[in-house]
């Protein structure tokens, strides 16, 4: 089937576009992405997109957005001029673009305006055709919401707390704090028919993750986005599309997220129950149709061996019954065949996670004492803090209020300004830090691990295949890893090293969620010292904890002990 693509340039924006995939198939290289997947998506809808890493989510999206050509299928929108809008991921911010240049580009105004300024220059020097593309370029403009931008901009960044002075500043000068609420701000002031969302709730703060919520809730668009965050999606989403990884095709579920699961478990219990149904037919008639022939062979064997008194009719007789047993044999063999098979359920490959652990630390794991560090125009502290062996301490607070400054600060990572840092000395820390930057230079990801663990190249590469990182993997430079791949090959090294005292800076991130609950599994077994920095509403319900420190501002304002609570 040859592709076809009936989207055009935006004309005007539509308060009724629907987006259609049909038989959508894609491979890279020999890796089957797709294959003949259908999607589809109303006005309202919200659909949850979700799979395993890797099995080709984003993918999806930039198939549906335009942006990568599928091998076969079709996809249209309806009507043909609706604005489709995807915005991916970005982890890493851009040292030569501005705030307002990635504002102006995540929302399509940029281009939107560059092809408006080019139209304009074809009519004035008569270009033929000029005249349909100006007027198609300058209505894209008016429907994208060019035309009241800038005051939008200022509204939404006071609305977020960001100053119009940050407009100016390049991106890589912006905290994560400042960045993740600028990606929300390109969120809110988008203009687009149908929206194609990867991770937007990456690193936001429980105030922007109830902003994104409110604001998705109240879309009227059509909506597919990328997410690993479970109570986003509960709340949200009214339909959720799963990528089978192994039939590489879409299922769309109605009735939001609970009932997606209780569908999907559903549906699993039926497929084994289905398949041990047939299974065990199978296995009987083929019992069966063996003892039946075994009974046949021995009956005329022992009928030309050993025949009764010379009676030539008695031997005939049991050689009629041998071959009577031999043609029941067959009925049953052909029975057998006309089984309709079904196939046994395919599991799943899943993350089997463990934290190694070291002698358990003192008492004492890390103490602030006054300490205060400055970075710009923020400030953390003074600060005075205990942290005590075997506590399990969630670290929470809004964006920029000083999570990570701190973590790095009693970790030693950051020399305090004034006051004092201490690490005890016998305490073993396994980090995850919310860059993920480890393992992030020009080796191989094996040599890089095998550097990092001293381990040999066989034990590297199985312990790294049981975090999902194969044969296809460990000999790429470890740079070139995605955000998914580095977050498990991390979560690999604390398994291989052992520690004691866990740090976990947004560890959910670029986790799928079968990943994610295999986390809490390994946390409730971990039984050293935990410091959890998260927005994961989830995870900090299901994670055994006995401490809250929230921090607002540079300062400690809430130190609550939940053992007691």
């Amino acid at each position: 089937m040859s592709v076809q693509f009936s989207r055009k340039v935006s004309l005007s924006m539509s308060a009724h576009a629907s987006l259609h995939a049909r038989s959508i198939s894609l491979s890279l290289g020999r890796a089957i992405i797709l294959d003949g997947a259908d999607l589809s998506v109303s006005p309202g809808w919200r659909a949850g997109l979700v799979g395993p890493n890797g099995v080709g989510k984003s993918t999806l999206l930039r198939v549906l957005s335009g942006e990568i050509r599928p091998d076969s299928g079709t996809i249209s929108v309806t009507p043909p001029q609706a604005i489709v809008g995807y915005l991916p991921q970005e982890p890493e911010r851009r040292a030569d673009e501005t705030v307002a240049e990635f504002l102006t580009r995540r929302t399509g105004v940029g281009a939107a305006s560059a092809e408006l300024d080019a139209a304009t220059s074809a009519l004035a020097t008569s270009e033929p055709g000029s005249d349909d593309r100006y007027s198609e370029a300058l209505e894209r403009w008016l429907a994208i919401g060019a035309a009241d931008v800038d005051a939008r901009t200022g509204e939404v960044l006071a609305e977020l707390g960001l100053p119009e002075r940050l407009l100016t500043q390049s991106m890589n000068t912006l905290s994560g704090g400042e960045a993740a609420r600028c990606s929300l701000a390109s969120l809110l002031l988008a203009r687009f028919d149908v929206f194609l969302l990867d991770e937007p709730t990456n690193d936001l703060d429980l105030d922007g993750l109830a902003r994104l919520e409110s604001w998705v809730a109240s879309l009227q668009a059509g909506l597919v986005v990328v997410s690993h965050d479970r109570e986003f999606l509960k709340r949200v989403v009214t339909h959720v599309a799963e990528i089978d990884q192994f039939s590489h095709d879409v299922s769309m579920y109605a009735g939001g997220w609970e009932a997606y699961l209780a569908e999907r478990d559903l549906a699993a219990q039926h497929a084994r129950e289905q398949y041990e149904v047939y299974a065990d037919k199978k296995s009987t008639l083929a019992g069966r149709a063996q003892r039946e022939r075994e009974w046949a062979t021995q009956g005329l064997a022992k009928a030309k061996k050993n025949p009764s008194d010379g009676d030539k009719h008695v031997r005939n007789f049991k050689i009629n019954q041998t071959e009577q047993l031999a043609g029941k044999a067959a009925r049953t063999e052909r029975a057998m065949q006309r089984l309709d098979v079904v196939e046994e359920p395919r599991e799943a490959w899943q993350l089997k996670l463990t934290f190694g652990e070291t002698s358990r630390s003192g008492a004492i794991v890390a103490r602030l004492t006054g300490a205060t560090v400055s970075a710009g125009s923020f400030t953390l502290g003074p600060v005075d803090l205990m942290i005590g062996g075997g506590e399990r301490v969630a670290i929470v607070g809004h964006n920029g209020s000083g999570k990570t400054t701190m973590l790095r600060m009693l970790l030693g990572h950051v020399v305090p300004d004034a006051g004092e840092a201490h690490l005890g000395p016998s305490v073993v820390v396994g980090e995850l830090e919310q860059a993920r930057r480890q393992l992030t230079d020009q080796q191989t990801v094996l040599e890089a691990f095998m550097r990092a663990t001293a381990m040999t190249v066989p034990d590297a590469r199985t312990l790294l295949a049981k975090f999902g990182i194969g044969a296809g993997e460990v000999n790429r430079p470890t740079a070139s890893l995605s955000p998914g791949e580095r977050t498990r090959t991390v979560l690999a090294l604390l398994m291989a090293r052992g520690t004691n005292c866990l740090v976990l800076d947004e560890p959910t991130n670029h986790l799928d969620l079968a990943a994610i609950e295999q986390l809490e599994i390994a946390l409730e077994s971990f039984g050293g010292t935990v410091l959890l920095v998260t927005h994961d509403r989830t995870l900090l319900e299901n994670v055994r904890l006995t401490r809250r420190i929230e921090l607002e501002a540079g300062h400690i304002v809430a130190d609550v002990n939940l053992a007691s609570v």
